[in-house]
């Protein structure tokens, strides 16, 4: 892999503030498994290794009076993929992406699971570069923007859980998720899943690009209706 950096990767290392020792580094950080046997995929392994570390030093430090069990809550909220695709964006990581020619035409370059992929490989690549204090100084400056406060403690509980306990504090019986439809080409596949709260006779539905996602999608769906709608008994 030549560790020729292109102007758009200058400019991106500007934007992360660490310009590296060793480009061929930064090079695969922005290589999909689409594009050459030389991906980034070893480099996302380690670097959400390195970001789980950083965000948890960075809450320990921020949000001193939390639990144990809510630091872990806001952590996982923070390096989810939900949290990670707008920093990549931030970044402007899909200028960059190496991508397959099929990948590149489905669109790939603004799905949001190979921008969030992409960003921790980038955070493994600057740790292999300069090593973890250089590495976790970029995740602190990477979620300097980002508030951390009690509302986000209620954010970070996602949404399946969230209903999980709005139902069991009303002594309810735990919602029923079924997928009812499945789209896209097998690379691109859309996951519809429904969520039923029998004792409501309520049904709500969601869509991702997993079931897990879908899943979440429909939750948060089931709970804006039985927390803004009439059934907020």
């Amino acid at each position: 892999m030549s560790s020729t950096l292109s102007p758009a990767l200058l400019a991106l290392q500007q934007r992360l503030q660490h310009p590296f020792a060793q480009p061929a580094l930064l090079l695969r950080a922005v290589t999909h498994r689409s594009y050459s046997a030389e991906h980034n995929e070893r480099l996302e392994f380690l670097g959400d290794s390195v970001l789980n570390l950083a965000v948890s030093s960075l809450l320990f430090t921020r949000l001193r009076t939390l639990p144990e069990g809510e630091l872990s809550r806001v952590r996982a909220h923070l390096v989810r993929q939900e949290s990670l695709h707008p920093i990549a964006v931030r970044l402007q990581l899909s200028a960059v992406l190496r991508l397959g020619e099929g990948e590149a035409r489905s669109g790939g370059r603004e799905r949001p699971s190979i921008l969030a992929d992409a960003l921790e490989a980038l955070i493994g690549a600057v740790y292999l570069d300069a090593g973890y204090e250089v590495a976790q100084a970029l995740v602190h400056r990477l979620y300097e923007g980002v508030e951390l406060s009690a509302r986000l403690q209620a954010e970070a509980k996602d949404a399946k859980t969230a209903l999980q306990e709005w139902l069991q504090g009303r002594r309810m019986q735990l919602p029923l998720y079924r997928v009812v439809q499945t789209t896209g080409a097998a690379h691109t596949q859309v996951f519809h899943v429904e969520c039923a709260v029998a004792e409501k006779g309520l049904q709500a539905q969601g869509k991702g690009a997993s079931r897990r996602a879908a899943e979440q999608a429909a939750a948060a769906a089931m709970l804006a209706q039985l927390n803004h709608g009439t059934h907020k008994a």
